[in-house]
């Protein structure tokens, strides 16, 4: 699944639409998250996109009266692309702007395209936390949400009600660097420990927002390139593999049904 670096570089990539007008739009398979109807679309219709934006895993598309909010999904892919290019299996959507086509490719169909109005109350954006690379994701704020829990710290820093966009590949990263291990309740880290997991979760996604996210299966950015953060990872995808700290091997276990990395000697 696209993470918050993929999206932050794909959100990058698809500046050269602000400024352009909607001319049309066409839907090829409906059958996503949630159903595209035709009707619901058609107020886009000759709208300039003002903005692109992200906010936790969502795309969002300020037009002069509303927003289209897009997710990825397991396996979405956005592609920039002249008018002329032809269609490929599992292109489900057209964008058509001014000068270019924005083509929404989705092999599982667990992603969404929604028209709204209102971006404050909508559902899928109302109850989400802090984004991780703003002020508000502080060492302090971190300690508060997690004294209480006894979850595990993997899972909490991957729950959007407590911080958004830090998917399964940067949990597992942030905490190797951290040196925490996956296992441990949130209400066993101290504020020290909260410290450090900040500062190395926001050095993570930074890192890979810079090296263009992980490519790992579906994703390319809006112009079709691949990321390369992947060649960075420690622990993610790397079970029974030696650690490159200390050379234990890496160990792999299930998490709130994702697959968790870590060093069992180095994270304690």
């Amino acid at each position: 699944m696209p993470e918050l670096p993929e999206v932050e570089t794909v959100k990058n990539g698809l500046q050269q639409l602000r400024g352009t007008s909607i001319k049309n739009f066409i839907i090829r398979f409906p059958r996503l998250r949630y159903p595209l109807i035709e009707s619901e679309f058609t107020p886009i219709l000759d709208q300039t996109i003002k903005q692109i934006t992200r906010r936790a895993k969502y795309l969002i598309f300020q037009l002069e009266t509303g927003y289209l909010i897009i997710h990825l999904g397991m396996s979405g892919r956005l592609t920039l692309l002249t008018q002329n290019t032809p269609l490929g299996k599992h292109d489900h959507f057209d964008l058509i702007c001014d000068q270019y086509v924005l083509r929404y490719n989705d092999p599982r169909r667990f992603g969404c395209i929604i028209y709204t109005t209102n971006i404050t109350t909508h559902p899928l954006l109302a109850k989400l936390g802090p984004e991780p690379l703003e002020a508000d994701f502080t060492p302090e704020y971190l300690y508060q949400q997690l004294k209480k829990r006894k979850s595990s710290i993997k899972q909490l820093i991957m729950d959007n009600a407590i911080v958004v966009g830090v998917g399964n590949i940067y949990a597992c990263e942030s905490l190797f660097l951290s040196q925490i291990s996956p296992l441990r309740h949130g209400d066993s880290l101290s504020l020290n420990e909260c410290k450090i997991l900040v500062k190395n979760i926001q050095q993570v996604l930074v890192t890979a927002i810079k090296a263009g996210g992980s490519s790992l299966r579906d994703y390319k950015n809006a112009h079709g390139e691949l990321g390369y953060f992947q060649q960075q990872h420690l622990v993610y995808n790397r079970a029974q593999q030696p650690c490159k700290q200390c050379n234990n091997l890496i160990l792999e276990t299930r998490l709130g049904q994702r697959n968790s990395f870590y060093c069992p000697s180095c994270q304690i």
